[in-house]
């Protein structure tokens, strides 16, 4: 068996079709980036200036995304997925055109979820945020400039991630926290704990159904979002 044909076996030792990828493909209101992006493992995704290739660098994501299932106890899963199936095809919002990222749910992507699929995503983010911290941990305090010195060091992409996730995305789902300085590394596991809480509260009906985002969709954003980040300190790491 070869990474070619990932497959899986029963115990009758028969090979199991390996099951595809849902893929989903937002293309910007302008047609001016595209971003496509996994259903079934939360952060996978990634943006392009077209449709076609923002499916192509997700592709080329599949390993970087490896250690994130393994965190999860789910390698196995992840080693034995198929290839990308895209399954659906919208326009996305205006953070598409400029971001290139998924900023509005899919079509499947509506609450309540279900007991299993809800703890499955969040072992997955929890997997997300495990894997930024460890990366946080080891990477250069100084980070890699771009073309033109631009670009944010280590503490500052630390603290952009842990803000706006605090203080943007747990407010769908009802957890206020208050504006200032990113939280510290003493409250963040509290912090984590409440915002688990909190989805699972919500999705149990106990708070205002959100406007525009559902309940998957803030999980995989939340994904996305922290692991978007770590991917680029571990792309600007100076200490290697």
């Amino acid at each position: 068996m070869t990474q070619a044909e990932p497959a899986v076996r029963r115990q009758t030792g028969k090979r199991k079709a390996a099951v595809a990828v849902r893929t989903v493909v937002q293309r910007g209101p302008k047609d001016k980036k595209s971003v496509a992006f996994s259903l079934d493992w939360p952060g996978w995704s990634r943006g392009a200036r077209s449709a076609e290739l923002a499916v192509e660098t997700l592709e080329s994501y599949r390993q970087r995304y490896q250690p994130i299932a393994a965190l999860a106890g789910m390698a196995r899963e992840f080693g034995a997925a198929g290839p990308l199936d895209i399954v659906e095809e919208a326009v996305g919002t205006g953070s598409t055109d400029f971001w290139g990222i998924s900023f509005s749910p899919a079509a499947t992507e509506q609450d309540p979820m279900g007991q299993a699929e809800l703890e499955r995503g969040i072992t997955l983010l929890r997997a997300c945020w495990a894997f930024f911290d460890d990366i946080a941990a080891r990477v250069s305090p100084i980070m890699r400039k771009g073309p033109r010195g631009g670009g944010r060091d280590r503490d500052t992409i630390i603290g952009h991630t842990i803000r706006v996730e605090s203080q943007g995305f747990a407010r769908q789902v009802g957890l206020l926290i208050p504006e200032g300085p990113a939280l510290s590394s003493d409250e963040l596991p509290s912090y984590r704990e409440d915002y688990v809480a909190a989805m699972r509260a919500y999705n149990a009906g106990e708070f205002k159904r959100m406007k525009s985002w559902t309940l998957p969709f803030l999980i995989r954003h939340t994904a996305f979002h922290t692991l978007d980040h770590a991917w680029e300190m571990q792309d600007k790491d100076l200490s290697a």
